[in-house]
């Protein structure tokens, strides 16, 4: 009898020990959790407040690069008695790096570019930056294969790390036009006396790529009321929310049908047709039209 009633007083007491164990190990794992909980909050401010940082560092690049985009840009366009000039550009959230200029010789030639950067953000500032001045320099040249050649031999010299410049260049003297393309959407010529379009896609790699590339060049005439439509990829490439492009296709009939007002108004429908297909979200890249009509 003795040896029992010591047995369970022995096991009586194991119990109350065990239980009390059970009951610390809940509160060191209630303890724990309260600890990881604190740390992970402490470091998901900590990974927030490091996104935001970064973010602003991107936005206040972003912004530096837009900048630097539009300084490049003509501050007034140039006024020609046989011509009427209309430009627009809306650039991306994703700087994409459009540029469009003109230059008048001292016969009269006008001559302008379109060019689309690859790359984003600084990079492709820089990229218009070094096509501005290369710009300002080569336009007098008449021949634009030259001219192309000549740019591609500096920004490789300047080994601008796989950068490059996509660029239409045309030339206008009286009512001869002569054209040539370095990776860049066709050209559109609507012509008046036969109310159809000139659809000009010339083949060629962005400057800054391939030396010496045979760039073709393709002449044609322009008379009064016909009207010249050059774009950026921006519209054509705009991706709506059914993942559906707005299309070459699309942008070259809705060119035919205004084709006959003046560019500002085309320049306005183009613009609206391109809000209108992505409900007014901010494009992924910047739009760009130069639209030139004859007198």
């Amino acid at each position: 009898l003795f040896v029992g009633i010591i047995f369970g007083i022995d096991r009586i007491q194991r119990r109350r020990l065990l239980t009390k164990a059970k009951e610390r190990m809940k509160i060191q794992n209630a303890e724990h959790r309260a600890e990881a909980a604190e740390l992970k909050a402490k470091a998901t401010e900590s990974e927030r407040r490091a996104l935001e940082t970064e973010f602003q560092l991107k936005k206040k690049e972003l912004d530096e690069a837009r900048e630097l985009q539009l300084s490049m840009l003509p501050r007034e366009l140039p006024q020609l008695p046989n011509l009427d000039i209309a430009v627009y550009m809306k650039t991306a959230t994703e700087v994409g790096g459009d540029y469009y200029d003109f230059h008048i010789s001292m016969n009269g030639t006008l001559t302008v570019v379109l060019g689309d950067a690859t790359g984003h953000g600084m990079k492709a500032g820089t990229m218009v930056t070094t096509t501005k001045s290369l710009f300002n320099v080569l336009a007098p040249n008449p021949n634009i294969v030259e001219t192309f050649h000549e740019m591609t031999r500096c920004l490789k010299l300047m080994q601008m790390n796989k950068l490059s410049m996509c660029m239409t260049m045309l030339k206008i003297t009286g009512n001869k036009i002569q054209m040539s393309a370095a990776g860049m959407p066709p050209v559109f010529i609507y012509k008046r006396k036969s109310q159809s379009i000139e659809e000009h896609l010339i083949e060629g790699m962005p400057l800054g790529t391939f030396n010496d590339f045979p760039y073709s060049l393709v002449e044609s005439e322009i008379e009064s009321g016909d009207t010249i439509l050059l774009m950026t990829d921006g519209l054509p490439e705009l991706m709506n929310a059914e993942n559906e492009m707005f299309g070459y296709k699309q942008s070259r009939n809705l060119f035919e049908d205004l084709a006959e007002q003046a560019p500002e108004e085309i320049i306005t429908k183009l613009k609206d047709a391109g809000s209108d297909w992505v409900k007014d979200i901010d494009p992924d890249d910047d739009v760009t039209f130069v639209v030139i009509k004859v007198k």
